[in-house]
């Protein structure tokens, strides 16, 4: 394993606990929400939901990512299952560089004029008062990996996929 392999793998791995945390942080702030909402006594708090819409997004897409990355993700492989292994590897190349163009141009590209424009119109969440364009650089860092591991399964094909043959029927 080279360096550049070994760096990649530490930020995947930073990108997996940093999911894990933020879902962590998700599900224990809809908890309070619940508790301070029908615990008599407590008063409810007016921004745990607000916190969770925003939590939500950077976790499905984040670990949209990670999933993509994993080979866990959707994909309609029931005709691809019939062709010849040399066929399903060129499509299995046309489908990544399908995902690189969307995800370069849609939630790279367009995420971060998205972010950028938010920016400079100085947005703020109703209740925590947070800079929306903060919250939504999740879709252009979202793009990047799901970029960088489109690039990842072009160089190292899925080895699932190789070994499997077409099925019979």
């Amino acid at each position: 394993m080279n360096a550049f392999s070994a760096l990649w793998q530490k930020v995947v791995r930073a990108l997996e606990w940093f999911t894990i945390a933020l879902f962590a942080i998700l599900v224990l702030d809809v908890i309070w929400g619940v508790v301070s909402r029908y615990v008599p006594g407590i008063r409810p708090s007016d921004w745990t939901e607000e916190l969770a819409v925003y939590l939500l997004v950077w976790v499905s897409l984040l670990g949209g990512a990670l999933t993509y990355r994993g080979y866990g993700h959707l994909g309609v492989d029931y005709f691809v299952g019939k062709l010849d292994p040399s066929a399903q590897r060129v499509v299995a190349v046309v489908v990544e560089i399908a995902a690189l163009i969307f995800a370069g141009f849609a939630l790279f590209y367009g995420g971060s004029r998205l972010v950028a424009e938010t920016l400079a119109t100085n947005q703020l969440t109703p209740v925590l008062q947070w800079r929306i364009g903060y919250l939504y650089s999740a879709v252009p860092i979202s793009g990047f990996f799901i970029c960088a591991f489109a690039i990842e399964h072009l160089i190292k094909p899925n080895p699932i996929a190789a070994t499997s043959s077409p099925k019979e029927g």
